[in-house]
């Protein structure tokens, strides 16, 4: 009676992991290759915040402070008032993110699901601002701006900012992807235009609504040239106005300037790391499967 052999277990499985090694390792160090490269003037910009004025020219030069000090972050706070700009710029950033969020939404919904003529004829203008210079919009935004009077004010910094063609293109092509039926469904057992809006489609349109946030609190936390020109009261500078006119006409006191550089990076990092996670492993058609 001759005695069954099991077949030998095939090893292509194995060579072909043992194949993908050299790529996934060359894969690796061109990435931590573009980190380092990236991030070494980064890494410098920080440390340098930390050396006395007199050892940041001084030659050779080295990368750590041989004396540790926080004079510029202390000098920048208080001497520059630069704890005004920036509480400035977090009313502006947040101010403007939020408004944002919902015009965009807004107009991308009904970009999306109502079906007139002009709504094609106002999603194109819309689109067609995307290929004009923001700087070709400033003269005749800054006469509208003063003649409805918020000139120097930080209201006229917020509203120019809220309707933006990236975010209501951004909703548009999300809620084009969502099937109407859905939406049938919702007015079919008696809801709203309005209550479908903030209880279906939001809430579905969440990882669009993070990174628009993401994005536009980026955008409003570094603008410079429109608060530069409508901004005229240094009690209403923004952050970078502010850390630009530490910059003197003879001089410039590098501590303090780097120091309050590094302070406006803080709260762009922490939104980064607070919200790339969400934005990182949501899924945008989750629920839209049929």
């Amino acid at each position: 009676m001759a005695v069954a052999t099991k077949p030998p277990v095939p090893r292509r499985r194995k060579t072909a992991r043992t194949g993908d090694l050299p790529r996934k390792i060359g894969t690796s160090s061109i990435m931590w290759l573009l980190a380092a490269v990236y991030g070494f003037p980064g890494l410098w910009f920080v440390l340098s915040s930390f050396k006395p004025a007199g050892d940041l020219f001084t030659y050779p030069l080295t990368l750590f402070p041989k004396k540790w000090t926080v004079s510029g972050y202390t000098q920048a706070w208080s001497q520059f008032d630069v704890a005004r700009y920036f509480v400035n710029t977090l009313i502006v950033a947040v101010a403007a993110t939020v408004l944002t969020i919902v015009a965009s939404a807004a107009a991308g919904y009904a970009l999306a699901k109502y079906r007139n003529w002009w709504l094609k004829v106002f999603a194109a203008c819309i689109l067609a601002t995307t290929m004009l210079p923001g700087e070709t919009l400033l003269p005749s935004l800054f006469v509208v701006v003063r003649n409805i009077g918020l000139y120097n004010s930080l209201s006229g910094v917020v509203v120019p900012a809220v309707i933006t063609a990236t975010g209501t293109f951004m909703f548009r092509q999300f809620f084009v992807t969502v099937p109407n039926d859905l939406l049938e469904a919702a007015r079919i057992d008696g809801s709203g235009e309005m209550r479908t809006f903030l209880r279906i489609m939001l809430p579905l349109a969440r990882p669009i609504i993070l990174t628009l946030a993401i994005v536009s609190f980026q955008w409003r936390w570094n603008d410079y040239l429109w608060p530069l020109i409508i901004l005229n009261d240094p009690r209403q500078f923004t952050l970078q106005i502010g850390v630009a006119s530490i910059v003197g006409a003879q001089n410039v006191n590098w501590s303090v300037l780097l120091g309050a550089s590094v302070l406006s990076m803080i709260p762009l990092v922490a939104i980064y790391l607070v919200f790339q996670k969400y934005v990182m492993s949501a899924d945008i058609n989750a629920g839209l499967k049929d």
